[in-house]
């Protein structure tokens, strides 16, 4: 735990890290069945929205497909982490001189990198997708 090797001097770190809260620890502290509940819950719900939502708007944009496949492989990503381990592992910890983020995983960048492309697919539809069928 807190291992870290340095891969891109002054930039870029490989840090085994566990984080039990969502975001920046959120939550961290909360008794740990009571926070695991409700990570899973939220994960599950929000993995059910998100099929409602591409059912819907699948062809309103070429955007919301893959988009919505990132976030919500991110989603069962980090879900994965927290039922296998109580808690999801981050370990791509980004600096810059005394600038630092907090370190995030592959599953985050799925989520993050999905938001931003059905933003994108939000203010610049494109041609609306037919269906083939």
């Amino acid at each position: 735990m807190y291992e870290s090797r340095e891969i891109i001097s002054g930039l870029f770190n490989l840090t085994y890290l566990t984080n039990t809260g969502a975001a920046f620890g959120f939550l961290s502290g909360a008794p740990t069945i009571w926070r695991q509940v409700f990570f899973v819950t939220v994960a599950l719900v929000a993995l059910g929205v998100m099929a409602k939502v591409y059912k819907e708007m699948k062809e309103q944009s070429p955007f919301f497909g893959p988009a919505l496949c990132l976030i919500a492989g991110g989603a069962i990503g980090n879900l994965i982490d927290r039922l296998r381990q109580g808690a999801v592992i981050d370990f791509l910890d980004f600096y810059l001189g005394s600038y630092h983020w907090p370190a995030f995983n592959v599953a985050d960048s799925a989520i993050t990198v999905g938001v931003g492309v059905f933003l994108v697919g939000q203010f610049f539809p494109g041609p609306t997708v037919k269906e083939n069928n």
